[in-house]
Order: C-alpha cells, then sequence, then structure tokens
C-alpha cells in the first residue's frame, strides 16, 4: 500500500466518523492527497496543497489539513476550499457546487 493509499484509509476512518466526507471524485482527491504527503514530506507537516505555506510550523498552523476553515467552508458551502473534504449533500448533488472564497486573513499570506 502506498503512503497516498494508507493516507486515505486512515483519514477516510478518522474524518466520516465526524461527519466528514471525501469528494466523490477520487482521482481529485487522490492528487490533493498525494500533495499532502509532498507538503508533508518538505514540510515535516500537511498544509493544505491549495495553499502557499510559510514552511514554518507555526505561521502555517491554520492550514494544516485539515484547516481551520474547513468547518465554517463546509457549513456554508458544502465543501471546503480545496474540495477534498465535501458534505453529503454536496457529494449527493443535493447543493449547487460553487467556488469557496479564501477565508484565510491577509496578513498570514505575509512571509
Amino acid at each position: 500500500m502506498t503512503d497516498v493509499e494508507k493516507l486515505y484509509e486512515m483519514l477516510k476512518q478518522t474524518q466520516e466518523s465526524r461527519g466528514f466526507f471525501f469528494n466523490n471524485d477520487k482521482d481529485w482527491v487522490f492528487e490533493l492527497l498525494e500533495s499532502l504527503v509532498t507538503n508533508r514530506e518538505r514540510y515535516g507537516y500537511m498544509c493544505c496543497p491549495c495553499r502557499l505555506s510559510s514552511g514554518d510550523r507555526e505561521k502555517d498552523r491554520d492550514i494544516i489539513c485539515p484547516c481551520e476553515y474547513r468547518v465554517p467552508d463546509i457549513e456554508e458551502f458544502g465543501s471546503c476550499y480545496c474540495k477534498l473534504y465535501v458534505s453529503t449533500d454536496w457529494n449527493e448533488g443535493k447543493i449547487e457546487h460553487v467556488y469557496v472564497p479564501e477565508r484565510r486573513p491577509d496578513e498570514k499570506f505575509s512571509f
């Protein structure tokens, strides 16, 4: 089993029990998980692959996956910013798939 497959199984088990589900597009999910594994190797932590990391764990704490923006994004839009985690309604097409705006404050982007 690859590192990505192991991560998939571990996150699927731990996150689904909390009500967070992977996007039904498994190719997309595995692409994001591969990026998380790369970021873990590069930085020592799994920062969101859809955001620019500073390389400083403390500065990036808010974007370590699952990021602190996941819950409000899913509550409001049905998916997180990168669409790795989604609601059941989003996966079932019961809610519109819309662009999720960046919630990370501008000051977090200054490195």
